[in-house]
């Protein structure tokens, strides 16, 4: 019963945590100087007209909040400005109704655009984050495991390499590679693929996937294999692991029975946090083979000044965040049960 309370403690304090962000992502956008209805426009034909049919037309008109300008935050009129019509407010109702609001630039739901390119960037970062975890901890517990011989410096030495390689630099290194090596080296599928049959159309998409998930790969799973490696030798020095040596357990039984449940749980917490901040390098990777995934869409966005887009896409990624950290919590009494989540 007290853990189910802790549970739902842990379950309610995230979803504050959300509530607080929905408000602070609204108006973090709103802060930034300029109109962004004149944002990225460079016809001259775009007169004080056109400029106001646009911000009518995407709600810009309207107050932020109640008593204040949409654009500058001092006091208008009398302050009637009924609260239910500031842009706040309409952001809030079209929030949990599902909707993000309409792009400035691409004039469509943002829904649209984010769940089009989301799917892209999970494709990448699921495969890219599963095999440098596999990778990881296994490279992890053979270095712990063969600790202090050459193997063990030769897995340390190269998992340092690997994970201090800026991300920009290793794709543009891998990308000349590729190209050298007659590979897909930009997008996510050749031009006129969909007319084929299915199988071909997966296969050219595992093509281009290739050279940037190698790049997510190689940058995580040196993280990986640091973590897992030092958590593991803290662990089989413990007191219980030469009990269970002394008891006959060999080394495999050991490392399955008693010390990986315990060594695992940095490396949770770690693989948590990477969830949602791995888009940070992925719009680098991104940018680099012109993935179209939500990574080139935020910075796309923030070119544009398309405030619709950057609120969703910001939004999304703070709530993978605070899912991905409740779910470590949660994983955490499964490898311990010591460890509450409290």
């Amino acid at each position: 019963m007290n853990r189910t309370r802790a549970v739902l403690r842990k379950t309610a304090w995230s979803f504050f945590t959300i509530v607080f962000v929905v408000v602070l992502n609204f108006f973090l956008f709103r802060v930034l100087p300029g109109d962004p209805a004149r944002a990225g426009i460079r016809d001259p034909r775009l007169n004080k007209d056109a400029i106001e049919v646009i911000r009518v037309r995407f709600g810009l008109d309207k107050p932020i909040i109640n008593c204040f300008d949409s654009l500058n935050p001092v006091k208008v009129g009398n302050c009637a400005v009924n609260p239910l019509e500031t842009q706040f407010f309409i952001y809030a109702k079209n929030l949990i109704q599902g909707e993000l609001g309409i792009s400035y630039h691409a004039n469509r739901p943002v829904v649209d655009i984010l769940g089009e390119r989301l799917w892209n960037t999970i494709l990448l970062i699921g495969v890219g984050q599963i095999l440098s975890i596999i990778l990881g901890a296994a490279f992890g517990v053979f270095a712990a495991w063969k600790a202090r011989t050459s193997l063990e410096y030769t897995a340390v030495g190269i998992s340092l390499v690997a994970w201090s390689l800026p991300t920009f630099w290793l794709a543009i290194l891998l990308l000349f590679w590729g190209s050298t090596m007659g590979l897909p080296v930009a997008g996510k599928a050749t031009p006129g693929m969909s007319s084929l049959p299915l199988l071909q159309q997966w296969g050219d998409i595992a093509k281009h996937m290739l050279l940037p998930t190698l790049t997510y790969t190689i940058i995580y799973m040196g993280e990986y294999t640091l973590i897992m490696r030092s958590s593991l030798l803290d662990v089989l020095s413990e007191d219980y692991i030469l009990s269970a040596r002394a008891k006959g357990l060999n080394t495999v039984q050991i490392l399955r029975d008693h010390a990986l449940k315990n060594a695992m749980l940095p490396l949770v917490t770690v693989i948590a946090i990477n969830l949602g901040f791995t888009v940070a390098g992925v719009i680098q990777i991104e940018s680099v083979f012109s993935w179209p995934g939500l990574g080139s869409a935020i910075y796309e966005a923030v070119i544009r000044r398309d405030f619709p887009v950057l609120q969703g896409a910001f939004l999304l990624i703070a709530i993978t965040v605070i899912l991905a950290n409740l779910l470590a919590d949660l994983t955490y009494t499964y490898l311990d049960p010591r460890v509450t989540v409290d």
